[in-house]
């Protein structure tokens, strides 16, 4: 039977003949990983996958227990999809409301290679994009897998009531978003995320409803349950009362999103955190690729060194919007005030093919490298332009707004200024995480029975996400790829109990959990988490933000290590454990963040390369674009570490890639 771990692996022909050599000081070199995906061609590699999956009958399902962690797009379908086939299930969500998941602030759109547009869009032109986007460091295999299930995505989400928005004759509208040349995105105006957010939330609420899903709201997972090597529980806490609960189960998903707010400032909401994907690295999740990290380039700026977040304006703008800098640095004239003789359309000139819709991570470098040389505008000269001039000459302001009217609404609101009369500005922010917890094509970790989707996981994206691609996956994963390779683990588990609340596993993690709360609050310093948090942003942003070097690195993990030591004698909670206690709360992931942020840059220096949004100045071509190894770094680093209390250590364990029908070339989007 195919797909038990120690049984499957890839066929030899597809394993490159180079594997990373060597490591620097202070890595340790690890194992090869096999990501057990079926044999034979990818391109129908996961029909075969399902046609060999394990099931379990509907008769014998509600004696397997599974608890969903997140209700975002992918734990809210995973959760609902599990409940609908009949199987136990228990969500839990920090959140006083399942929809209030952080997959709502997706605006512009979600991907899907049905080809209703005459203009030649394909699966396999799909693949190619997504490969090619991620610059070659994601699995080919799973890229099918995200094109495959993307049209039923669409009907699903559809079905369940999505509001998508249609042509005049009734058909589903598209449109583009950056690193393609077809219109394959699908949209609700400027707020698909939140609208997809809804259908699948009220999904959860009828299973909920109908006893099917016992549901945790306002209850936060703060450590993982690993009984012989199995994930077999969760510890969460009431964020009301401070209450630890054990939970128990089967198997455990984790679809607890990314961890871009470990930056500070990011476009992500401020509760969303790493603690649940880093909780269950600490008990021996690996995590891959850590340091791919995308900077959105169509954030809006820092206006204030105390502003505390960024804000997120959709992709979905440069379909419309033309970026530019005035030509001459330093230039202080009103934007409308600069003819267009002297204006900079950088983009559409450097890259003429795509334009205004290069990939992410080559808009956020471009926008980076005019604002460095002096070319930035605004108050702080920290931003770009994007201009829609042009457009509502083209099309009329009525058109436009009926596109981007809410995104609209929402600059004005942030900056008091009509981004109709005069240009938006814009500037790179921190955004989605490529990297995340490293999973096998099954979406199952390094610890049996621990499973993971949609952003927490590293999967699809490589070392850049594609736009319109991140609803997409959360989707796939959670109604489409967890519901099947959930129960083939499940499958061979028939009459296997759940774990005593009394056995030493649960005990000793719950007693774990309460040791370090109590060592957070009795360090009784003098500075709050947030002074800690913002400390490391700015470390990061420098060392280890759009692009890094090895000096650069080399300092920031020193400097790290400096906010860590400070954060363990000097960190200050007010209030106790046993009632609401933000700062606690916040404590405990200020602390994941210092740890792993050493681990991205660790990440980020080992990878002696530049690929996709990894850009390691050393390495740019004679264009200065990023330079790939492909001889010594197509492949995945996934990093075990330990001795957190002391001098860290780090486990450099490796995933060869190789690639069949997206052949590997140098990315040129001009």
């Amino acid at each position: 039977m195919i797909f038990k771990r120690s049984r499957t692996r890839s066929a030899p022909q597809e394993v490159p003949a180079v594997i990373p050599p060597g490591t620097k000081a202070g890595v340790k070199a690890g194992s090869i990983l096999d990501p057990n995906e079926p044999s034979g061609p990818r391109d129908t590699a996961w029909q075969r996958a399902r046609d060999n999956y394990r099931l379990v009958s509907p008769l014998n399902r509600r004696k397997f227990s599974i608890i969903v962690v997140g209700t975002g797009l992918a734990g809210a379908g995973a959760a609902a999809t599990l409940a609908d086939l009949g199987y136990d299930v228990t969500s839990v969500t920090y959140h006083d409301a399942p929809r209030r998941a952080h997959s709502v602030a997706a605006q512009g759109g979600i991907n899907a290679a049905r080809a209703k547009k005459v203009d030649n869009d394909s699966i396999h032109r799909f693949v190619t994009d997504t490969v090619k986007g991620g610059d070659f460091r994601g699995r080919e295999s799973e890229a099918f897998r995200l094109a495959e299930e993307s049209a039923r995505v669409i009907d699903h989400m559809n079905a369940v009531g999505a509001p998508f928005a249609r042509e005049y004759g009734g058909s589903l509208a598209t449109r583009s978003f950056g690193g393609v040349q077809v219109s394959r995105t699908y949209y609700t105006r400027g707020q698909t995320g939140q609208q997809l957010q809804v259908a699948a939330a009220s999904e959860l609420a009828r299973q909920v409803r109908a006893g099917r899903v016992k549901q945790y709201v306002r209850h936060e997972m703060v450590d993982l349950i690993v009984k012989d090597g199995q994930a077999s529980g969760v510890i969460v806490r009431h964020l009301l009362t401070g209450e630890l609960k054990p939970l128990l189960a089967h198997a455990v998903v984790l679809a607890t999103g990314g961890y871009g707010n470990i930056y500070f400032r990011s476009t992500l909401a401020k509760n969303s955190n790493a603690s649940a994907a880093w909780r269950a690295h600490r008990r021996g999740a690996h995590m891959a690729m850590p340091s791919f990290v995308q900077f959105h380039p169509t954030a809006l700026p820092i206006s204030s060194e105390w502003q505390s977040k960024t804000i997120l304006m959709s992709e979905s703008l440069r379909n419309d919007g033309r970026i530019w800098v005035p030509a001459t640095p330093g230039d202080v004239r009103p934007p409308n005030e600069i003819p267009e003789e002297e204006r900079d359309y950088y983009l559409e000139r450097k890259y003429p093919a795509f334009g205004n819709l290069t990939p992410r991570d080559v808009a956020s470098r471009a926008a980076k490298e005019a604002i460095d040389g002096g070319f930035g505008v605004g108050p702080l000269k920290n931003s770009v332009y994007l201009d829609f001039r042009d457009a509502i000459a083209r099309l009329g302001l009525e058109t436009i707004a009926s596109r981007y009217g809410n995104l609209f609404h929402m600059y004005h609101d942030a900056t008091g200024e009509d981004p109709t009369t005069s240009p938006m500005r814009i500037a790179p922010g921190a955004h989605f995480t490529m990297g995340g917890l490293w999973a096998d094509y099954q979406l199952m970790t390094s610890i049996p029975g621990l499973f993971v989707a949609g952003e927490a996981g590293f999967g699809y994206h490589g070392a850049n996400r594609l736009g319109a691609n991140s609803l997409l996956s959360a989707c796939v994963d959670g109604w489409f790829t967890i519901p099947y390779t959930v129960p083939n683990y499940l499958a061979g588990k028939l009459g296997q109990p759940l774990l005593d609340p009394d056995d030493p596993a649960v005990t000793e993690t719950m007693a774990d959990a309460y040791a370090r709360f109590d060592r957070l609050l009795g360090i009784g310093g003098t500075r709050p988490p947030r002074d800690f948090h913002r400390e490391l942003g700015e470390v990061l942003y420098s060392g280890c933000g759009v692009s890094r070097t090895r000096e650069g690195l080399t300092h920031a993990i020193g400097a790290i290590r400096d906010i860590r030591e400070r954060f363990a004698r000097d960190l200050l909670i007010a209030g106790p454990v046993d009632r609401v206690n933000q700062e606690l709360e916040y404590a405990g992931r200020v602390e994941d963040y210092l740890q792993l942020a050493e681990l991205m840059c660790v990440d980020a220096l080992e990878r002696e390369e530049s690929c996709g949004a990894h850009f390691r100045e050393e390495y740019r071509s004679d264009t200065g674009e990023a330079k790939r190894d492909d001889s010594t770094w197509a492949s995945i680093l996934a990093w075990e570490t330990g001795s957190w209390d002391d001098t860290p250590t780090f486990t450099r364990h490796v995933e060869p890639l190789s690639f069949e029908a997206v052949p590997l070339e140098v990315r040129d989007y001009r």
